[in-house]
């Protein structure tokens, strides 16, 4: 019960940021912000543990900087 209710806080201040960060951003130098940068108990936000994670966490990155190009 203690975990689902700090998850829910979690989520909730993760959207509160996400809102703020937006807020002060600059368009043309970063992009926007999504609530699950924000939340630690996204399925992002947690750690590779091997190999193949690690592989294909690296591929997603370099796949969306090429994209940016």
């Amino acid at each position: 019960m203690a975990e689902g209710r700090e998850k829910s806080e979690s989520r909730r201040q993760s959207w509160l940021m996400c809102l703020i960060a937006n807020i002060h951003r600059d368009p043309r130098k970063s992009r926007a912000k999504k609530p699950k940068d924000f939340d630690p108990f996204s399925e992002e936000n947690k750690p590779v543990n091997d190999i193949a994670g690690l592989r294909a966490a690296f591929e997603r990155a370099s796949a969306g900087k090429e994209a940016q190009r």
